[in-house]
């Protein structure tokens, strides 16, 4: 039975192909198919794919009916197919995710093999392309996270670079050329097989149903959503900062660029132009783009910045974090919600909240006390008018939420904690 630790000859393989590829800049993998259908690496990879759940894709097949028809029936039939190299994608299903500026971010659903086969495929491509990845890239990377990159920009601020260009790219994922990704891809593999592996990823057509729902094979992206996506787009994107590091030396560039997936900030000692004006000239030549909207130069001294959910200010000599204005607009409506129900018990409610606060306290816990403690005051709102709605009374039921009582006797979570409850990289929070 596959768990989710990786087995011990998975990484072992993957710690050989790390090291090579660190090793010899210049290394290709040439042998990557034939362990790409190994049934651990398949077993582990179906385990992986499965923990992480999601919506089914085109076919409308979920992991429960893969269950019930076999999962080992499963994972020999896509063997025998990735061995014989007669494995096809299935077609991609686009659903829309509203965004809060009012837009729609595109997603791509692929089917649950499919999942799996990607899964398998990442394990391989990961190590050789983790070798040569810069340090200040930090989005879905292992052992790298979000908490790293707000690190390095603290650092940057430090090391006295207040002036920073912010900026996101513009749909990395779905603008990539083909041509482009795949040349980059085969900078680490030779192998013909994994190559059209990943080719197909990339042609694998997409079902819009607002397009009539006909299958469309795309000319360039990798659809958000797939599993092997966010690889593949970091693979394009690193291209930025490798370009960065190497004109750092001669002292074309000067500062320091941390990117996480498709937003970033480059931070200098003085006002960089010259690097707004190379960042666009290279986007430009990697078929990137900056997100018009979303891109300022600024010295932050003088004027706050989001990133990663997060502002950036200067406050008193030193940074100080907060929660975007955007971060909390989202917490809010999710809180908002969670609270609208009213055939449910207030066990229930709490049981409810208490995994989402868990999760977004950790993520913002760097950030000021007070914000955190307006969080508190917005949950104790929703919930006096939720008791409300449920039992018919015309005004909110205060009484349940005075001297924080659901906390202390009902174990609601907090957002602000208590000074021994917070945890030991708080240092930003004032």
């Amino acid at each position: 039975m596959a768990t989710l630790e990786t087995p011990t000859r998975i990484r072992d393989l993957q710690g050989a192909l790390y090291l090579r590829a660190k090793k010899e800049p210049q290394f290709r993998a040439y042998a990557l198919d034939d362990k790409g259908y190994r049934p651990d690496i398949l077993a582990h990879a179906y385990a992986l794919t499965k923990a992480n759940g999601g919506a089914p894709g085109p076919d409308g097949v979920t992991f429960d009916e893969m269950e019930a028809d076999g999962r080992t029936v499963l994972l020999e039939e896509l063997r025998e197919e990735l061995k014989t190299q007669t494995y096809r994608p299935g077609p991609v299903r686009r659903v829309y995710i509203p965004k809060r500026n009012g837009g729609e971010r595109p997603l791509g659903i692929p089917t649950m093999r499919d999942r799996v086969v990607q899964a398998a495929a990442k394990r391989l491509l990961e190590p050789l392309f983790e070798a040569d990845v810069e340090p200040d890239s930090y989005g879905f990377r292992p052992r790298r996270a979000a908490h790293d990159a707000l690190d390095a920009i603290r650092e940057a601020w430090e090391a006295g670079m207040y002036w920073v260009i912010d900026a996101d790219i513009s749909a990395d994922c779905d603008t990539m050329p083909h041509d482009r990704l795949m040349q980059t891809v085969a900078q680490r593999v030779v192998d013909g097989a994994m190559l059209a592996l990943v080719k197909r990823f990339l042609d694998a057509p997409i079902i819009d149903e607002r397009d009539g729902g006909r299958p469309r094979r795309p000319t360039q992206g990798t659809p958000q959503g797939g599993v092997i996506s966010p690889l593949l787009s970091n693979v394009s994107v690193h291209l930025l900062d490798r370009n960065f590091c190497r004109r750092m030396p001669r002292g074309e560039l000067r500062g320091r660029l941390v990117r996480y997936a498709d937003e970033f900030v480059l931070l200098a000692p003085r006002r960089p132009d010259r690097a707004s004006a190379w960042l666009h000239e290279l986007m430009t030549k990697l078929g990137l783009t900056r997100h018009p909207e979303k891109t300022r130069v600024l010295d932050a001294r003088r004027e706050a910045f989001a990133c990663l959910g997060h502002t950036h200010r200067w406050r008193f000599g030193r940074l100080s974090l907060d929660i975007a204005p955007k971060a909390v607009r989202r917490i809010r409506d999710e809180l908002r919600q969670k609270t609208r129900r009213t055939g449910t018990s207030r066990d229930a409610m709490i049981a409810d909240l208490n995994p989402y606060i868990r999760g977004a306290r950790h993520y913002v816990r760097r950030v000021r006390r007070r914000t955190l403690s307006h969080l508190d005051g917005f949950v104790n709102q929703r919930l006096a008018r939720w008791w409300a709605r449920t039992h018919g009374y015309r005004r909110p039921a205060w009484s349940l939420v005075s001297r924080d009582a659901l906390r202390q006797r009902y174990g609601l979570e907090r957002w602000n904690l208590p000074a021994a409850r917070r945890p030991a990289d708080s240092r930003f929070a004032r």
